[in-house]
């Protein structure tokens, strides 16, 4: 195959957010108890909401946000919704890149300090034709390729320490040029989110947890 796309800019591409909507007793279930599970869901809101407003700072053919659960009020205009479909999360994921044509980025929604500058760096693909980004347990908050395939995500062990591993073997031994983006931490934890939080000091995730972290105390 092909190891370099060099005819892509940045707003050919697009970028997909794969999201659980922020349901309490849904989502960030690994906050709990530190927070309640209405806190939980709004520390994930503060995440969902500022990872896409890195993404509509980004320049990008499409904006998709890969859905679990039904869009509400904290969804911004200029995001356009797909449900997930069923199955596994390898499964999941391979169906978002199958979604459009042409070169993509996901990332999902537990890394509210992303910027617009990492997404647009996930996006140009002249001297690569995949990126690849680690997060630091041992998964990937970002995947881009210049030519989606779904099968390089079906089968791939999701939600356990060697997942980034497995997942960038596979893109290599597609033959594809990878490049890494920098490593990130995800929000799973109460200490992912305090050390999340300190990271990104202006973002809204940020805010939210000094709030309830005030309240506790």
């Amino acid at each position: 195959m092909t190891t370099f796309e060099s005819s892509h800019d940045n707003d050919e591409g697009t970028l997909l957010v794969v999201a659980k909507a922020p349901v309490p007793g849904r989502v960030k279930t690994r906050l709990t108890p530190h927070f309640t599970p209405q806190q939980a869901a709004a520390l994930a809101r503060a995440a969902l909401q500022d990872t896409l407003d890195a993404v509509l700072a980004t320049p990008a053919r499409r904006r998709v946000l890969y859905l679990d659960g039904a869009p509400r009020h904290w969804l911004p205009d200029g995001i356009e919704v797909v449900p997930q479909c069923a199955g596994g999360l390898d499964a999941r994921l391979a169906a978002a890149f199958g979604l459009y044509d042409g070169p993509a980025l996901l990332i999902g929604m537990d890394t509210p300090q992303v910027t617009p500058e990492l997404l647009a760096q996930g996006l140009d693909f002249t001297r690569t034709s995949a990126w690849f980004g680690p997060a630091l347990d041992g998964g990937f908050w970002a995947l881009g390729l210049a030519e989606p395939d779904p099968a390089l995500l079906l089968g791939v062990p999701m939600s356990v320490p060697h997942t980034g591993e497995v997942q960038r073997r596979r893109l290599t031994a597609s033959g594809r040029a990878v490049r890494d983006l920098p490593a990130l931490r995800d929000v799973d934890t109460p200490d992912d989110a305090a050390l999340v939080a300190a990271a990104a000091p202006g973002t809204r995730f940020a805010a939210l947890h000094t709030e309830l972290c005030a309240a506790v105390r």
